[in-house]
């Protein structure tokens, strides 16, 4: 049994462990009021061991060290890009996100090619820029441009390249298998720490060499050939580069199952039998479909997109795509979203009034919860009706509105305080508040509980512009 599969797991770490090793100062530099808090932030990855500002001065330098021992991933943390926008890869502890929380969502690179003439390479940038999708009040975007010698030829790759860093400032990925070529491109974005694509087992010499003298990340590709990859992760890291990711080859059609497969086994390498030599991120090219003899565009991308989403799930931690179609990517970054948020935590916004349009003092008063669907969705409906209201959202951990009643997240007194809280008296003048449908059972309750009379809407809220052209304003004695 080798060392690391003497360690301790990330889940049976207990926040003991790391309080020990923390100053134990409670000095609230962290945002919390105490070590013991924060430890407990940091075994379940909510927090980063940086957070802890007293742990990074000099005499704390060795409980730092053995902290970061502790604490390390299954699979290696590797950034990509300087500045605001760098990109984190990797930092898995295990397998499953059942198991815990997967962190540094999969980052998705959009290419361009040196072959493109200034207009073509313009407008796909803007697009790859301009990219972006509100779901459930998060703000989704692509990450990455990936810039790929087509030519080979140092010095359209250098301008391409040195285009491409003045156009956007997101990390780069340079990709061409020809040392000279890549070293054209590194020398016109060496401060940008982009990602160098790929060494492989006839170039690693001279990548490596790139990559210690850039201070750059590498990749490692060796399509099919997981011996192979793993042998030249072993040279690499004899060699002395450290921030490695591991391309095993993408392959489509009938190649599908040996991918998933490859993907897998890596993982599983990595996380259940601890080999160090495949601890790496794994790099996923959904791109590879373009290369195929299929004559429909819109084949290749649904191929594409299916690839994409696979990958994501087993076990990419970075995609390089081609299309930039909605339909392609919109998928991807949603899938992408969900399996990267904490299965341990439903996805919420803040509680509180919320206003819509100028509503007034005989203004209606409507409640849900924070759950964010259903947040999202009730917002929707009010906006797409044009409707002056007041949204009482009410904190039920995240929960949507059956659910809470059913657990009792939603209950009498917890509409009690929330309309005491966010003083619903002073905003109007009447006394109604409109619940959703799937908590009518809450409104005889309520009614005793809050003082005001309750009205019960509509299950969906696709009917709350109808329920208010006919129930509203409530006739004397209505319910």
């Amino acid at each position: 049994m080798t060392e690391r599969e003497l360690k301790k797991s990330i889940k049976e770490i207990s926040p003991i462990d790391v309080y020990k090793l923390l100053p134990r100062t409670n000095c609230g530099e962290c945002g919390f009021p105490n070590c013991m808090a924060f430890a407990t932030k940091l075994v379940n990855g909510e927090v980063a061991i940086e957070d802890c500002k007293p742990l990074l001065k000099e005499e704390n330098k060795q409980a730092y060290s053995k902290l970061k021992e502790l604490l390390a991933p299954a699979v290696k943390t590797v950034t990509i890009g300087a500045g605001e926008r760098l990109v984190k890869v990797g930092g898995k502890y295990v397998m499953y996100r059942h198991e815990f929380t997967y962190h540094n969502p999969t980052p998705i690179a959009v290419d361009v090619t040196d072959e493109m003439d200034d207009k073509e390479l313009e407008e796909r940038i803007k697009k790859i820029e301009g990219f972006s999708y509100n779901y459930i009040g998060r703000t989704l975007k692509l990450d990455m441009v990936a810039v790929r010698s087509v030519s080979n030829d140092p010095d359209a790759f250098k301008l391409t390249v040195e285009k491409v860093a003045k156009m956007t400032d997101m990390p780069l990925i340079l990709c061409s298998f020809n040392p000279s070529v890549m070293e054209a491109g590194l020398v016109q974005v060496k401060d940008r720490r982009p990602l160098i694509y790929a060494a492989t087992k006839d170039n690693w010499k001279e990548m490596a060499e790139l990559a210690l003298m850039y201070n750059c990340p590498l990749a490692i590709f060796a399509p099919g050939d997981l011996k192979l990859l793993r042998s030249l992760s072993r040279t690499l890291l004899e060699y002395g580069v450290e921030d490695l990711l591991l391309d095993p080859g993408t392959f489509y059609d009938e190649g599908l199952s040996d991918t998933i497969n490859n993907f897998t086994m890596i993982r599983r390498c990595a996380c259940k039998k601890g080999d160090e030599l495949l601890s790496f991120p794994l790099i996923g090219t959904p791109i590879t479909v373009w290369t195929s003899g299929e004559i429909s565009k819109e084949i290749i991308q649904w191929k594409e997109a299916i690839l994409a989403s696979m990958l994501i799930s087993r076990y990419a931690d970075l995609l390089i795509v081609h299309s930039i179609d909605g339909w392609v990517i919109l998928p991807q970054v949603i899938w992408r979203f969900n399996i990267y948020t904490d299965p341990r935590k439903p996805v919420s916004v803040e509680p509180g009034l919320k206003v819509f349009g100028k509503p007034d003092e005989n203004s209606p008063v409507l409640l849900t919860t924070n759950y964010a669907l259903t947040y999202f969705t009730v917002e929707s409906d009010i906006k797409s009706a044009n409707l002056d209201c007041y949204l009482l959202v009410v904190d039920t951990g995240g929960i949507s509105v059956e659910s809470s009643v059913a657990g009792r997240y939603l209950t009498a007194d917890t509409i009690a305080d929330a309309v005491k809280e966010y003083k619903l008296e002073e905003k109007v003048k009447h006394r109604y508040l409109i619940l959703p449908g799937l908590a009518a059972r809450l409104s005889g309750e309520a009614e005793d509980t809050t003082g005001w009379r309750i009205l019960v809407g509509p299950k969906d809220s696709s009917g709350i512009a109808k329920f208010l052209s006919e129930k509203w304003p409530p006739k004397e004695g209505e319910e």
